[in-house]
């Protein structure tokens, strides 16, 4: 790998830092007081909390938090605006499908930073109203949509067959980090505006009044900054040759062969390639213009289903209702609201992030089914013992750790394994002539579990409390299952030879 491939995987890569900064950013912001004041979900009379988050029972009690008053409509507002993003990364999934082909991965994916950037810019300014920031949520989501689709492809079309699977896996990388610099930036605005604020112990007129809103909005305009970095980033990389040769281009496609290879368009490796993409997009166009209803034909529609399969049970082994709803699990344990907020989840998501990189180096020394394998089992165990664990907590501090050690577990488990492997597998199984539908088939499969988990999870955890973690092993085994006996292995295989192997032709 030469240093120009390592740049344009990292550049494409960038798409997963807007993804994991958006998750990571809406975390922190919806604990925010004057975000909750604002937007009507809680309202506040001047009582405050201890440093345990219990209410005051004496004067002589020091004073930490906002005693907030929950609102009836909290839960139906919240959910509004959460699950906006979410429908916006469902239209946009779909949306990479038609601009993805037309106008290439390269300057789509800079559109998709363009429309993110518009979208953050709506949240940060919002006037009074749900429906103005759900719309920047949506358009935002529109964005990660897309480009959810769009970054894997680009990046596995550029990269070498031998590490394909390592440079794809940046994208997870990447949202992993975008998480944990949301998690950083944002604790530290909570931890300065939300404890021991002004006018705490002191009634207050109108419960609704505003307070100072700089926290939610700078956490909601950073967003351009990645946005716009992305967009300028991706109009120096080339576009892909693999797109370019479906497009007549030929001459194009060689040039960055070559400079993807660091050497001149007559190069034998160059030409090896170019004849190889060549003779795929020729027999893609023997085959017809391509529809939907092609990755169901009997050539396609394994992969087809296990792309739409993989990406169900990544959103099903539970790491979405950890990173969503953290906070709530900690403090269910039994940890101090500041613990529970900032230090604990601060932790976790630094744990997500380094994690990844074992799994950029297990993807192509160990395959991606193994990774499938490896931690479905790994996950359904550390799910079992957290809800263990949990159950002694009244036994002491020691066992609230051991609850904690384990959830940190779970997601080193998932972050190495089932985090990058769905990415890189959507990205390279399907035949060129649909390799942006079928990748759009297991993104849009991610969102909309992802949406049913953003709204089920808190119901389950309300109703079970730590039950829930079984719930997730047994979806963990269902995993090991699918993967152990459907999943069919692509390590090590060009996008050519993989679609010979899928089609039984080798």
């Amino acid at each position: 790998m030469n240093s120009f491939q390592f740049l344009v995987a990292v550049t494409a890569s960038l798409g997963g830092l807007l993804f994991g900064y958006e998750c990571g950013v809406m975390n922190v912001v919806l604990v925010m007081d004057a975000f909750r004041i604002f937007f009507k979900f809680h309202n506040w009379n001047g009582d405050a909390l201890d440093e345990n988050g219990k209410e005051i029972t004496n004067d002589s009690q020091e004073k930490w938090y906002r005693d907030l008053k929950e609102a009836d409509n909290k839960a139906m507002l919240e959910g509004v605006i959460t699950s906006s993003f979410v429908l916006g990364a469902l239209c946009g999934a779909l949306m990479a499908t038609y601009l993805g082909e037309k106008f290439g991965r390269q300057r789509t994916i800079m559109i998709g930073a363009c429309i993110f950037t518009c979208g953050a810019i709506i949240q940060g300014l919002s006037a009074r109203t749900w429906i103005m920031i759900a719309i920047g949520r949506l358009i935002t989501g529109l964005s990660i949509g897309c480009n959810g689709v769009l970054c894997p492809t680009y990046i596995s079309e550029v990269a070498p067959a031998k590490i394909r699977g390592t440079l794809s896996s940046c994208y997870q990388l990447m949202t992993t980090f975008g998480i944990i610099v949301a998690a950083i930036i944002n604790s530290i605005v909570w931890y300065y505006t939300n404890i021991k604020p002004e006018g705490l112990g002191k009634p207050r007129s109108n419960i609704w009044e505003e307070v100072p809103n700089f926290e939610w909005r700078f956490a909601l305009l950073f967003q351009v900054v990645p946005g716009l970095g992305l967009a300028i980033l991706m109009s120096f990389l080339p576009k892909s040759p693999r797109w370019l040769c479906s497009k007549d281009r030929d001459e194009e496609a060689a040039e960055v062969l070559a400079k993807l290879n660091a050497t001149s368009t007559s190069d034998s490796v160059v030409q090896e390639e170019l004849k190889a993409i060549q003779e795929d997009v020729a027999a893609t166009r023997a085959a017809g213009s391509s529809s939907v209803g092609e990755l169901f034909s009997p050539v396609i529609r394994r992969r087809t289903f296990i792309t739409f399969l993989m990406q169900l049970f990544q959103q099903w082994t539970g790491i979405n209702v950890i990173m969503y709803y953290q906070s709530q699990i900690y403090g269910e344990i039994g940890f101090t609201k500041f613990m529970s907020t900032v230090v604990l989840p601060i932790i976790n998501n630094f744990v997500n992030f380094i994690s990844t990189f074992p799994g950029m180096w297990g993807i192509e020394r160990l395959g991606r089914k193994t990774l499938l394998i490896i931690g479905s089992l790994m996950m359904m165990v550390f799910h079992i013992s957290t809800w263990a664990f949990s159950t002694q907590t009244f036994r002491g501090k020691m066992w609230q750790y051991f609850a904690v050690a384990s959830i940190f577990l779970m997601v080193f488990s998932f972050a190495w394994t089932w985090g990058p492997v769905p990415w890189v597998y959507q990205a390279e199984v399907f035949p060129l002539r649909v390799r942006v539908k079928g990748s759009a088939v297991g993104t849009v499969s991610n969102f909309l579990n992802n949406w049913i988990i953003a709204f089920v999870g808190p119901a389950l955890m309300k109703a079970w409390s730590t039950k829930t973690f079984l719930l997730f092993a047994a979806a963990c085994l269902l995993a090991w299952i699918y993967s152990q006996f459907y999943v069919i292995e692509s390590k090590g295989l060009n996008l050519e030879e993989m679609d010979a192997k899928m089609a039984g032709k080798a």
